[in-house]
């Protein structure tokens, strides 16, 4: 995650971005909402790069309390959590459905084009059940 700095960050974004999930404002949250939307810019941050990020910023924050944030922002619908492996997990600030790069050198995740990925057909789902979302992860290494 790029370091923001106090002259780019918006706390008015901060708090729109809250309130449209009917988010209580608290500090802890205010705060890393400024840091993950206050510029404007979509993120794909880890908890430990979040926390990494707030400790920087002088944000007094614990790393359980970050991942609980980031979970609460994940339920309210104001980010997606993209999981790469069974151990980590990547959050996105920008939720449509799109696909998504992971650079096995340096463990980062970026978007990858949504129009290049195109499905014929999904499998039918068992019965009862529907499908609610399709996660594309495509690997890259350097060649």
């Amino acid at each position: 995650m790029t370091q923001n700095t106090a002259s780019t960050l918006s706390p008015r974004r901060a708090h729109q971005w809250l309130a449209q999930a009917d988010l209580r404002p608290t500090r802890q949250r205010l705060s890393l909402a400024e840091l993950l939307i206050g510029d404007g810019q979509n993120r794909h941050v880890t908890a430990e790069s979040l926390h990494h990020s707030a400790c920087r910023a002088d944000v007094s924050v614990s790393l359980a309390t970050v991942y609980n944030t980031l979970r609460a922002f994940c339920d309210a619908g104001l980010m997606t959590e993209i999981t790469v492996d069974g151990t980590r997990s990547y959050f996105d600030t920008r939720i449509d459905d799109h696909p998504h790069y992971y650079w096995e050198e340096d463990g980062t995740v970026t978007d990858a084009p949504t129009d290049s990925v195109k499905f014929e057909r999904l499998p039918e789902p068992p019965e009862g059940a529907e499908i609610a979302k399709v996660d594309v992860v495509i690997r890259l290494r350097k060649s």
